[in-house]
């Protein structure tokens, strides 16, 4: 039988919240509602090793926007967080429920949102060239399927060519995409931020994978078409380019499930979004 979870007495006295309610467990941290002093709910993450690792550099994403477009990061410290609480439902959600295409819209002008600050964001942000190593350093058994070999290998091309012709970098939020968007009370926010420093175009390439649930969707030709002109229509970037940086993206992440890959549950839409390219 699993024990629920517990968060310290010293850690809800240092943030002064109360009544915790478990929400959620990851395999470094742990998420709970709290109430604040003022009556209002809060999300409080707690992380278990005593630091937040490789998710810090998000939480600065977070806290440098101030609550433009982002979830309001109230307090931090060396391993734990308190943020705005954010009932939903989430843009996932929304789509799931039949609303996909305002779900589409409501991601991007949210991602427009995000990026029309008047100053400059600092921190200390990994590069996306640092995150594409493990494409480029991807390895590939006997047994991979002949079509995926012939595209993961186009894929680290494509990759190489757009980080050496990378323009107008800047921090991003990383992983932009309808599941990581959720309505409060101030509207719809982002959270769960990675904080990468990257080309603005690559910030709703994670969103082509997106929201979980909807495969069929997904990977409709059509749909991608449409996502593509549309997004980069409203977002300001050039279309071609975001939907570059969308294949590449979902064969970074075929990369980071794999150590040496044979097949993959988005090889199909990563050859989909590859022949999309080669189409257009």
């Amino acid at each position: 039988m699993n024990v629920p979870p517990r968060v310290s007495s010293r850690i809800l006295k240092n943030f002064q919240v109360s009544a915790p309610t478990f929400i959620d467990e990851t395999s470094i941290a742990t998420v709970w509602r709290v109430i604040c002093r003022s009556g209002e709910h809060a999300a409080l993450k707690v992380y278990k090793n005593q630091n937040m690792g490789n998710e810090r550099c998000g939480f600065a994403f977070l806290q440098a926007l101030k609550g433009r477009g982002c979830a309001d990061v109230y307090i931090q410290s060396d391993n734990a967080m308190l943020l705005e609480w954010l009932d939903g439902p989430s843009l996932g959600d929304l789509a799931r429920s039949g609303r996909d295409e305002e779900a589409d819209n409501e991601l991007v002008k949210l991602a427009v949102k995000i990026h029309q600050g008047t100053g400059p964001i600092s921190g200390d942000f990994p590069a996306l060239a640092d995150w594409f190593g493990s494409l480029l350093q991807l390895k590939l058994s006997a047994d991979c399927d002949p079509e995926l070999r012939h595209t993961i290998q186009q894929s680290k091309v494509l990759a190489r060519d757009l980080l050496s012709t990378s323009h107008d970098l800047r921090p991003l939020h990383g992983d932009l995409h309808h599941d990581n968007v959720r309505l409060g009370a101030h509207g719809y926010r982002a959270f769960d931020a990675k904080g990468v420093l990257g080309e603005r175009t690559y910030e709703l390439a994670n969103a082509f994978r997106n929201p979980r649930g909807m495969k069929d969707l997904i990977r409709a030709p059509a749909r991608i078409r449409m996502r593509a002109s549309n997004w980069s229509a409203k977002f300001g970037v050039n279309e071609r380019r975001l939907l570059q940086w969308a294949a590449v993206k979902c064969a970074l992440s075929i990369a980071w499930r794999n150590t040496e890959l044979s097949d993959d549950d988005e090889a199909d839409l990563l050859v989909l979004l590859m022949q999309e390219l080669k189409e257009n």
